[in-house]
Formats: structure tokens, C-alpha cells, sequence
């Protein structure tokens, strides 16, 4: 995957956040959870993307 494509995900993951906030009325509270989850999401496939995810599961403590 090259870095264009995963700045390009990242750019449109923001924009439909940003719309998804600022146009559809939502509690606080649950708009925070949702946003919370977004960028968990993000986080994660973005780990996966550049491969830090799969090396993080074969750590052993």
C-alpha cells in the first residue's frame, strides 16, 4: 500500500468524521464514543497497514 493511498484514507476517514459531527444531531456523549471508535479504528488499520500489528501479535510476555 503506498503512503498516497493511506493519506488518502486518512483525509477522507477526517472528512466524513467531520460531516457526520457536524451535520447530524447527536448526543455529546455518544458522538464522543463514536469518534473514540473511529480513530481506535484508524489506529489499528493503520498499524496493520504498515505492518507494526502483525509483528506486535507475535510478542509473547
Amino acid at each position: 500500500m503506498s503512503l498516497l493511498s493511506i493519506l488518502i484514507a486518512i483525509i477522507v476517514v477526517g472528512v466524513l468524521l467531520w460531516l457526520i459531527n457536524t451535520f447530524l444531531p447527536m448526543d455529546r456523549k455518544i458522538k464522543s464514543i463514536f469518534n473514540l471508535v473511529v480513530v481506535i479504528a484508524l489506529v489499528i488499520w493503520l498499524l496493520k497497514a504498515f505492518g507494526i500489528f502483525a509483528y506486535l501479535s507475535t510478542l509473547y510476555v
